[in-house]
């Protein structure tokens, strides 16, 4: 009823042309709710329906706190923090009165809540507060921490033990639940008289909020449908049915009454619909949710979440570097994590960019923050993958903290005795940490046994400054005398991670040497990749390749990660601060075998004598059918705009090697964000299905200038499920959208 595609075709006045979009809730501080009405008022459903109107923490946050944040040494400041009735969001007070949607966070975007002085921030700034009075909320994506102090220990934990139990029900949620506990906050906001009575005005009001855009005559004809008692306003049943009128799917109920076997009373449309919002009717292959594959084969067989400059924040130039960043990138999975080590005062070395206005930090405070999150989200090894530009010193500075704070989580000697150049599995390292650095040459004597000549380098690294010519310009004399220097106790910690140079590749066969890591810039992995392709990928059989942007990407741009992954690269580094495609593709690719950070590269990637070349990958074998039904909930561009509604089209992108790189789009509906619908088809022929990627966009259509991002999903072919699927849409910065959703039936076939 509601599900149409309007482009720019005429409608009759009775004809709905419904635009509605998840607008960011109006930011309005709340008055406190008393427990007695907590029954009664439409904003306090969902949080009845999570069984918590009657916490006690949840009670004491929906009155509110008094709580100083921090943000600097000198700028500590008193704001009211208070949770709204919907459940799902913290309304704030602000010094500068902002739009609406600046004046709250969202329960769902919590990364993490932490205690006492666990964060930069409150380690800095927050000592003249007890521990017991402080926490942190962290948050997905780019936004910054939120450091916090209470007037008292009790109602800082009200806080932290509250956001947590909020936190676990909507974690807990289906996503049926998720859309009625959305819509039934549009629906208390729009009550503005807070009598739980719903006036023909008061609908219009809840049908802009969630941007439907229906002509009078249409609204108030569902109205009066369901205004049972002819009084001119909804409320109890008369409400429930209103909405479920407005969340009809027609689309859903068509597939039902065309594969329904009703004689045998299998299913109900109710259950249908249930399964089909559930995790099971989801396009990712929730058997791929979990750790389900072989981790017991080495380490130069996996693909592994790499991070590039991983201690920055925002831009290379000027931005700040931060031991947060460092949290972030193990909480999205990261495992390769790179730390530029400069000599710094008082004997103490320093994180940054060097030759830049980046800030700087401690190599200790990094360690520290390796120490107590490097293993929060996956336990398979993390590796720290040093630039250094210290010298001797301070590099034996380098050796001692990491041994001192990381402990037994350190691997300084190999696993296998009997073979130490062999590298091991993610099994075998769990909760370890590697060091990938430089070497001193080592030689054998008579008997077999490893020397050590610390006068040489094996082989030299390849640093990342020798591809940056505008860098290294900018280095001093005595600084590129001493990165070429290396002391013994830094160079005894590279023990599966030597940092070696390739600069070229040997068709024929050479002895392996595992325990080597290249480092190469985007650029010359790309050459390699092009005009040595198969040579490139049975090198990275059985070694790990490090491929790093280049240097003239000031904006901390990303380069496309799959034209390494095609090769076979394991450590493709990105800059993890810079949302766009390229960080889209690298959460897509590690989406899978339980987000640990680690994914077994298909079997032609891992075999020496492989012919694989991703230039001449053979004919199509597979092709891949996507039928674009709908769409619900999109999200609103524009919060406080009421007349901004979206003009979708949905792109369905390919990315594998170059053969197989392909997108195609449907038409854009006019008008409609709510359930605008398309039922159009989609087919993409693929010749190396093992390594593609398939990224599903929403954008919003504009005719005079590049299309608006709305929304988007990735996720490997390989775990992509057939049939009728829904796909949950994320954000730019990879934040849930929910309830916003595709809806999407995909067909995959083999020849």
């Amino acid at each position: 009823m509601l599900c149409g595609s309007w482009r720019r075709s005429r409608r009759s006045p009775e004809e709905p042309l419904v635009a509605a979009q998840v607008a960011t809730p109006l930011a309005l501080p709340p008055s406190p709710a008393s427990p007695d009405s907590g029954t009664k008022r439409p904003g306090l459903r969902a949080l009845k329906k999570m069984g918590l109107t009657e916490d006690e923490d949840v009670q004491a946050m929906l009155r509110g706190s008094r709580l100083l944040k921090i943000r600097s040494r000198t700028w500590h400041k008193e704001r009211l923090y208070r949770l709204q009735e919907d459940g799902l969001s913290v309304w704030f007070q602000r010094r500068i009165q902002h739009a609406p949607s600046k004046h709250i966070f969202f329960v769902q975007h919590i990364e993490a809540v932490r205690e006492g002085h666990q964060s930069e921030g409150l380690r800095r700034f927050g000592g003249a507060y007890a521990p017991a009075r402080c926490l942190t909320i962290a948050f997905k994506g780019r936004r910054k921490n939120l450091d916090l102090a209470a007037p008292t220990a009790e109602e800082a934990q009200c806080w932290v033990r509250g956001l947590a139990k909020l936190r676990e029900r909507l974690e807990a949620m289906s996503q049926r639940e998720r859309l009625d506990h959305w819509i039934w906050s549009y629906l208390h906001r729009a009550d503005s008289d807070q009598d739980s009575k719903m006036s023909f005005k008061e609908i219009k009001s809840l049908l802009r909020m969630v941007n439907v855009d229906m002509n009078d005559m249409y609204a108030y004809r569902l109205f009066k449908e369901c205004d049972h008692s002819n009084n001119e306003c909804l409320e109890g049943a008369e409400i429930e049915a209103f909405l479920r009128r407005l969340l009809r799917r027609p689309e859903l109920e068509e597939i039902f009454r065309r594969y329904s076997a009703k004689q045998h009373e299998l299913m109900t449309l109710d259950g249908f619909i249930m399964y089909l919002l559930s995790p099971e009717g989801a396009a990712l292959n929730m058997a791929h949710s979990c750790v389900f594959q072989d981790m017991g084969q080495p380490l130069a067989h996996y693909f592994i979440s790499s991070s590039h400059n991983t201690y920055l924040t925002d831009s290379q130039i000027g931005g700040p570097s931060s031991t947060e960043a460092y949290v972030r990138a193990f909480a999205q999975g990261c495992r390769c994590v790179e730390l530029d080590c400069w000599e710094g005062p008082g004997g103490e070395p320093l994180i940054y960019h060097g030759h830049t206005l980046t800030s700087k930090i401690l190599f200790r405070d990094v360690i520290q923050a390796v120490h107590d999150h490097a293993f929060t989200s996956s336990p398979y090894p993390v590796i720290l993958s040093l630039e250094n530009h210290c010298g001797l010193e301070q590099q034996a500075v380098m050796a001692h903290h990491l041994r001192s704070i990381l402990g037994d989580m350190l691997v300084t000697q190999a696993l296998d005795s009997h073979n130490p150049e062999e590298l091991p599995s993610p099994e075998q390292l769990k909760g370890r940490v590697l060091v990938k650095g430089k070497k001193l040459l080592t030689a054998r004597n008579e008997d077999g046994r490893m020397l050590l000549d610390g006068r040489m380098l094996l082989d030299g690294e390849e640093e990342e400054e020798e591809e940056e010519e505008t860098e290294e310009a900018l280095e001093a004399a005595e600084q590129r005398r001493r990165a070429k220097q290396i002391s013994p106790e830094l160079s005894a910690l590279a023990v599966y991670c030597c940092a070696s140079r390739l600069r070229t590749l040997d068709p024929r066969p050479s002895p392996p040497q595992p325990y080597k890591v290249g480092s190469l810039s985007e650029r010359k992995a790309r050459k390699f990749t092009r005009e040595a392709g198969n040579s490139f990928a049975r090198h990275n059989t059985q070694q790990l390749t490090r491929v790093y942007p280049m240097g003239l990407r000031m904006n901390s741009a990303n380069y496309n990660p799959q034209e390494m992954w095609n090769a076979g690269c394991q450590l493709v580094a990105l800059n993890f601060q810079t949302p766009g495609y390229e960080m889209d593709l690298n959460t897509g690719r590690f989406l899978i075998n339980g987000q640990c950070g680690y994914v077994l590269k298909p079997a032609y990637l891992r075999q020496l004598d492989t012919t694989f070349d991703p230039e001449c990958p053979g004919p199509p074998s597979t092709t891949l059918t996507v039928q674009v039904l709908t769409a619900q909930q999109l999200p609103k561009l524009n919060a406080e705009k009421p007349s901004s509604i979206v003009d979708p089209l949905v792109r369905v992108e390919v990315h594998g090697v170059p053969a197989d790189c392909a997108h195609k789009e449907t038409d854009y509906v006019l008008n409609n964000g709510f359930n605008p619908c398309w039922k159009q088809t989609l087919k993409f022929q693929l010749r190396v299905p093992e390594l593609v990627l398939v990224r599903f966009v929403v954008e919003d259509y504009d005719s005079t200038s590049p299309n608006d991002f709305v929304g988007q999903f990735t996720l490997p072919l390989n775990s992509l499920k057939q049939g009728y699927r829904h796909i949950h849409l994320l954000s730019k910065d990879g934040a849930s959208l929910s309830p916003a959703t595709l809806f999407v039936h995909i067909r995959i076939q083999n020849s």
